[in-house]
């Protein structure tokens, strides 16, 4: 039975990697994510159905475009599959199962899924772009906020630690806005700081600690193996090539940190 279950969530795991891409794609262009069909970024037509069945229709097409044959980028395939994959993940994290599921668990379960699309979204467009997207960062915060009142609510939980952070969040985002009256541009640094708090909020100290430290490895080790393969980084001054996407670590990391402590809460004896 819970074999079934797993498999549903695999399921219900790859359009959300489908609507990642699409997301990851269009909102750095600030083009709508919901009601817009989906298009071929090179001949820009229009997908049919067949067209946007997450995996099968990459595996299918051969990984070209139906109409213009270009060569679409492998990520769309992968970002899908490990969306399923990592859908399954954070349910056995938490022990789902049939004969142990309760309102408690299913309500963690949908905020964590969501917690994770946006962290999807975010390290996505980060990696691309090196930028953290303000209207992502106030995605997470809705999200956090509405599991919140259902804590406090229903489980009776103190939620002054959340109060604590949210008005460094705040305060953050002041300074972020007063740095984009001035400059024209987001502070990156007070983004990745935002970004780490609203994970704080999620996910907990020891968390959102382990997420810090296995960011600046996961940084140290590809900087290593930059240096080994003789990869140059003095590029023109202020390229984004040669900028670190830290957000991209973050998120990332945090994911499998998440994991991590979640197995270590609902497993332990």
């Amino acid at each position: 039975m819970d074999f079934v279950i797993y498999f549903y969530i695999f399921l219900m795991g790859i359009p959300f990697g489908s609507f990642f891409t699409l997301a990851v794609y269009r909102i750095p262009l600030g083009q709508d994510i919901t009601h817009n069909r989906s298009y071929c970024p090179n001949c820009n037509h229009k997908l049919s159905n067949l067209d946007l069945i997450p995996l099968f229709s990459y595996i299918f097409l051969r990984g070209k475009c139906r109409y213009c044959k270009e060569k679409i980028r492998p990520r769309y395939f992968l970002l899908e599959l490990f969306s399923g994959i990592v859908f399954i993940l954070f349910a056995l994290s938490i022990k789902m199962s049939i004969y142990t599921i309760n309102i408690s668990k299913i309500i963690y379960f949908i905020f964590g899924l969501l917690y994770i699309a946006g962290l999807f979204i975010i390290s996505g467009i980060d990696k691309e772009k090196i930028q953290i997207q303000t209207s992502l960062l106030i995605y997470l915060i809705v999200i956090e906020s509405f599991y919140i009142i259902y804590l406090y609510i229903v489980e009776k939980a103190n939620i002054y630690r959340y109060v604590i952070q949210y008005i460094a969040i705040a305060i953050l985002m002041i300074f972020n806005v007063i740095y984009y009256k001035k400059k024209l541009k987001n502070n990156y640094t007070i983004q990745n700081l935002i970004l780490l708090i609203e994970m704080l909020v999620f996910t907990y100290e020891a968390c959102t600690i382990l997420t810090i430290v296995f960011t600046l490895l996961s940084i140290a080790i590809k900087m290593i193996i930059e240096k080994i393969k003789g990869i140059s980084r003095r590029n023109i001054k202020n390229n984004k090539q040669t900028q670190i996407p830290f957000g991209f670590y973050l998120c990332v990391t945090n994911i499998i940190t998440l994991l991590i402590t979640n197995i270590l809460i609902f497993y332990r004896w």
